[in-house]
């Protein structure tokens, strides 16, 4: 926001040096960018952070000053004379689509002569960067860098109907804005129409064929407030940012709507002459009243460190506009001015006592009273997960929620109903609210192939998005994983976040047949039940897809699941004096036959006995052993903790696993 010095002096007295009053309003919160000197009037350029839309103008800068300096501000009455004939007989204003535009005020000058605007009026425009026009749309202008709010001045005449609309576009419609470009206007868009065609949009840009001109002689004047939201919807869809959207998306002062209207119809008849119509056409919402805000004055001391005395701190909340509603020794109760929508709890309060008494005014060393905060349970398991992938290799990646619509559709394994689009694509055509991590991190991967880095194992934590039949849709936060190593190795990895939070856990496997993998290079992992993730080697039309050169193994697992079996808590174990005992296992069977159920039957037959199982190799001989034939090397790790395991046992145990295997499984003992 640039602001002129010579224009300020209007509503406050400036008898400061220019140097300190950058400081001040840099420590009160508006950042000072830089000053230049502009035909002798000086460019102050201030940082406006997105909570504070009420210095978007010079009055809202002028009242921090007045505060800071404890001066008077003066405020324009914007009292613009009016004839006799009635605004009602002379245009009319409809509103179709009142959660667009909230409010929509209209009046009427007639008579007007458009041409140069005076030196004082081009001078204060041209020191803000804005070029002049002519008188009526330099006045509008002018409004706008004074008090924030957005005007647009119609050429009544060519109004068809001499009547607004406000309204959503019909199907198709298009609008040629003054910029003199053709807009597709789409649903949710906000139009200002006549009785026949759109003519604006509404708090962006208005259209050519209302445009004043030099031949314009009548004048319908809009102030009018807009959905912040929709405003930026339509700003961003369109690609169509102006310095009217920039302040609506923030959010205005409804209660200011009135008197920009006024002040613009003051300031039009005093450059371009013309008669103002009687009244005013105001339809939609009133503003509604703010509720009160409660500050402790004990507070202060807590949070700043020191004590400001009640008085003082009544002193600059009324200064800024708050209206006391109670108070006592203790306590104030004070309802926030309109143009402050900021203002809504006490520690806003404590705040703007703070910046306006004076950050600087706090000594360094000050003890403020500081108590840490609990970490939850899910932030302590998310912090083991990045420990046991960051140990086994793995980078994070960060990559946007949406995807373009064919990365969506290339793999989907927690949802069948269809993505969900956005109106404007958060990058280029990637308008998909992303389903799975998989295929984000999959382009991520084909990034780095594409720039020759060859170590590439990366996971992701983020959320992903799942439409429903009806309410909201489903935000699960998922861990992604991509990995040059195979199907094993990763598996590996996954066991060992298992056993980083939990020791006991049991990962279940059965077969998967997603698309995106290799023909019997996939499994779903499941704990007590229950889908935990996916797991599986990338196949080769897969690989075509993403445009991989290298071997990939992704997983994608459910962090919910994770979090229900997280025992975060340290567990004690004796440590036992009895030595455990080893035994390996070749055992001979079909190719069909999963590792996950040769394990699950170990488990079961040794039970409490079995310490560790360790998968060796898997080998295969057409010749040995036969076509879809192979041979699984493994071996158990057998302890009992209340007594010495002798062989013998070992044996039995042994035996009873190679039998079991056998009758379920049609496994056979190899010689090792």
């Amino acid at each position: 926001m640039i602001v002129s010095w010579n224009w300020l002096k209007q509503y406050v007295a400036l008898n400061m040096p220019l140097v300190d009053l950058e400081r001040r309003l840099m420590m009160a919160g508006l950042n000072h960018e830089g000053t230049a000197d502009v035909e002798g009037d000086m460019a102050i350029d201030l940082e406006v952070t997105s909570n504070r839309p009420d210095c978007l103008g010079h009055i809202g800068v002028a009242r921090e000053i007045a505060v800071l300096w404890g001066s008077e501000l003066r405020i324009p009455p914007a009292d613009p004379p009016s004839g006799s004939t009635n605004v009602d007989g002379l245009a009319k204003v409809t509103i179709h689509c009142p959660a667009l535009c909230r409010r929509y005020t209209a009046r009427v000058i007639r008579g007007v002569k458009v041409g140069p605007s005076p030196d004082w009026l081009r001078q204060r425009l041209a020191t803000c960067g804005i070029e002049s026009i002519n008188n009526v749309v330099d006045v509008s202008n002018y409004v706008l860098m004074e008090c924030g709010q957005r005007l647009h001045a119609f050429d009544l005449s060519r109004l068809q109907g001499r009547e607004i609309i406000v309204r959503e576009p019909h199907k198709g419609e298009t609008l040629e804005a003054i910029d003199h470009k053709m807009y597709q206007l789409e649903p949710g868009m906000c139009v200002i129409a006549d009785a026949n065609r759109a003519v604006g949009l509404g708090g962006v840009m208005g259209g050519v064929s209302t445009e004043v001109s030099n031949q314009t002689t009548d004048l319908l004047i809009e102030a009018a407030e807009f959905d912040p939201m929709a405003i930026r919807d339509t700003a961003r869809r369109l690609h169509l940012h102006s310095d009217s959207s920039y302040r609506f998306e923030r959010g205005i002062d409804a209660e200011a709507v009135d008197w920009a209207s006024r002040r613009c119809c003051e300031l039009i008849l005093q450059v371009a002459r013309g008669e103002l119509a009687a009244g005013v056409i105001d339809i939609g919402q009133t503003p509604t009243s703010r509720e009160p805000v409660k500050l402790r004055y004990d507070q202060l001391k807590r949070i700043l460190g020191i004590a400001i005395s009640p008085g003082e701190s009544t002193r600059i909340l009324t200064a800024l506009g708050n209206a006391v509603h109670a108070s006592s020794p203790q306590v104030i109760e004070v309802v926030p001015p309109s143009w402050r929508r900021d203002l809504t709890r006490e520690i806003d309060l404590i705040e703007e006592v703070g910046r306006i008494h004076g950050y600087d005014a706090i000594p360094e060393d000050v003890s403020v009273p500081m108590t840490r905060s609990a970490r939850t349970k899910f932030d302590r398991v998310v912090q083991r997960v990045r420990e046991v992938l960051i140990a086994c290799g793995f980078d994070e990646a960060m990559t946007v929620s949406a995807a373009d619509e064919s990365l969506s559709e290339a793999f989907s394994p927690w949802s069948r109903l269809p993505a969900l689009a956005t109106r404007t694509p958060v990058l280029r055509r990637a308008d998909r609210l992303r389903r799975s991590l998989i295929p984000s991190l999959l382009e991520c991967r084909r990034t780095n192939e594409n720039v020759g880095n060859e170590n590439i194992e990366l996971f992701e934590l983020a959320r992903v998005y799942h439409a429903k039949q009806q309410g909201l849709p489903d935000e699960p936060i998922m861990l992604g994983l991509t990995s040059s190593d195979d199907l094993l190795a990763v598996k590996g990895v996954i066991e060992a976040i298992l056993a980083r939070i939990h020791s006991d856990v049991v990962l279940e496997v059965s077969d998967s047949d997603e698309s995106l993998f290799a023909s019997g290079e996939a499994c779903e992992l499941k704990i007590d039940g229950k889908v935990f993730g996916i797991l599986g080697q990338v196949g080769d039309a897969g690989r075509k897809h993403f445009q991989l050169r290298g071997p990939t193994t992704v997983a994608e697992l459910r962090m919910e699941v994770l979090l229900d079996h997280a025992v975060l808590v340290p567990q004690y174990q004796k440590m036992t004096q009895f030595p455990s005992i080893t035994r390996d296992l070749n055992l001979e069977m079909d190719e069909g036959v999963a590792w996950a159920k040769v394990a699950g039957l170990v488990r079961e037959h040794c039970g409490r006995l079995l310490e560790r199982l360790d998968y060796l190799e898997t080998y295969r001989d057409k010749q040995r052993l036969g076509k879809d034939r192979k041979s699984l090397l493994f071996k158990i790790t057998l302890r009992d903790n209340k007594g010495t395991l002798t062989g013998t046992r070992a044996d039995e145990i042994r035996d009873r696993v190679v039998a079991a295997c056998a009758k379920q499984l049609g496994a056979s003992l190899r010689a090792m």
